[in-house]
């Protein structure tokens, strides 16, 4: 059954009781802003359709809840017997893989998952669960320590003042925690560089207007909501001194695959001559695909552009073309922060060279 809870701190998404009797609880972000409800999801089918359906969203959240997810997994056939557990992880995994194809840290918490199943020794069912609670929660916590770090890096880029364009929803609610690209804004905003923030509205499915400024709000940071073909007249205005994003895969060569409607931002932003950087962690980086041509684009259901929460504002059996994403080109990216430092110019060398280190 949903937890309810009105709360001014929030936890995106966790793991609850020990691995035996323990689930995976998160808060249902297609019911924010209005309604403040978390989900306790205790089978793999519950987790494959929190992330389906966008209940948990962003890359880092969907790792960490892949994480768990594959524990729940793994003991869904019984605890006791090795075998069984491991066989009940291999079939978790496959099938949690199906959820949605672009964001790369799902699959990279899965592979961590199996691989840390193939690096333990023979032991017992219940031992192996053990340890693959320990690697989950492992997921989940250096997820808390590279958005600290992103914010670190990335408010060292901030000055005193500046007007701050973001898309979609790359804050505490994409993540185990902070946030990646809102983890720059909360990192400035706590330094007192008192930033004004403006956030796109982010169609079809309004991250930034349900999710972005519920954030901001919260945490007390200025934050202004614009429809997305506002932007380029908030930008002729110099309202806005710099654009940070978020990230869903980055190919080797820098270019980033983000919420639909970010390339459009990054070609607004080169025209009006205003740094365009991207907020990710390691773990988003996919270096073998050489660049974003190879990155797979989510399509999604007509019925979020045609009927958008429910009421129907196009005409009936109109055609829909709604990929959940594009791809930003390395040449557009000023830099790219992560959790290592932020990575400029962006290309394959310095992306090899700051992540190596």
């Amino acid at each position: 059954m949903p937890r309810t809870e009105e709360t001014a701190s929030y936890q995106t998404l966790g793991w609850v009781g020990d691995e035996q009797a323990g689930h995976l609880r998160l808060i249902d972000q297609t019911r924010l802003p209005t309604e403040f409800i978390e989900i306790d999801c205790r089978d793999v089918p519950t987790v494959w359709e929190a992330i389906k359906l966008l209940r948990v969203r962003g890359a880092p959240a969907i790792g960490v809840a892949a994480g768990y997810g594959a524990v729940i997994g793994a003991r869904s056939q019984g605890s006791k017997d090795e075998a069984t557990v491991r066989q009940a992880l291999a079939e978790a995994t496959a099938y949690l893989r199906t959820s949605r194809p672009t964001a790369v840290n799902l699959f990279w918490a899965l592979d961590r998952m199996d691989a840390t199943a193939a690096a333990t020794p023979p032991s017992t069912g219940p031992a192996l669960l053990k340890r693959l609670l320990e690697e989950a929660n492992a997921i989940a916590e250096e997820d808390r320590a590279m958005c600290r770090l992103i914010g670190k890096f990335g408010a060292e880029l901030v000055q005193q003042g500046e007007g701050i364009l973001t898309h979609c929803n790359a804050g505490g609610l994409a993540t185990a925690d902070y946030g990646t690209a809102l983890a720059v804004i909360f990192s400035a905003q706590e330094q007192g560089k008192h930033v004004q923030v403006f956030a796109d509205e982010t169609r079809p499915l309004l991250q930034g207007a349900r999710l972005t400024a519920w954030e901001l709000q919260r945490r007390g940071v200025p934050v202004t909501l614009i429809c997305d073909n506002m932007a380029a007249q908030v930008m002729k205005e110099k309202k806005i001194q710099k654009v940070v994003v978020g990230a869903d895969r980055i190919a080797a060569n820098g270019d980033a695959a983000n919420k639909i409607g970010t390339y459009g931002v990054a070609l607004l932003a080169k025209a009006h001559g205003i740094p365009f950087y991207v907020a990710a962690p390691s773990s988003t980086f996919d270096l073998t695909i050489a660049d974003g041509s190879s990155i797979p684009i989510e399509q999604r259901d007509p019925a979020e552009v045609t009927h958008g929460f429910g009421k129907q504002t196009a005409p009936a059996g109109i055609s829909v073309y709604n990929p959940a994403f594009d791809v930003t080109p390395a040449e557009l990216i000023a830099g790219i922060i992560t959790e290592k430092g932020v990575i400029r110019p962006v290309n394959t060398d310095t992306i090899r060279e700051v992540l190596a280190g």
